[in-house]
């Protein structure tokens, strides 16, 4: 996989334009995913993910905020994906269940 340094210490982007922090499969994305979601601090996102580094994670978090509009874009796109696969309100096993009182 061909990645491209940029001017930030922990971080490439690979031949897709996606950012990645350099030396791990993490992408910037998916960290700052976890920090909105769950409010989580840098230290936090490095006791949940102790194989990076502080360095590493502030070099993301660096880059988000720098990018914050082309990556929140992303963040909304991966969720849209994410709930396509949301079931249904109304499924016939729902149903059943509900009448059952298992539900």
């Amino acid at each position: 996989m061909h990645s491209v340094e940029t001017k930030y210490e922990h971080i490439t982007i690979d031949e897709k334009g996606i950012p990645f922090i350099a030396g791990t499969t993490m992408k910037v994305v998916e960290l700052v995913a976890e920090k909105v979601a769950y409010g989580w601090s840098p230290e936090e996102l490095h006791l949940q993910h102790p194989y990076l580094t502080l360095g590493q994670i502030h070099s993301a978090l660096a880059y988000y905020y720098d990018n914050e509009e082309k990556l929140n874009k992303d963040i909304e796109q991966r969720l849209k994906g994410i709930m396509q696969y949301k079931a249904p309100e109304k499924s016939p096993l729902k149903e059943r269940l509900k009448a059952s009182g298992l539900l």
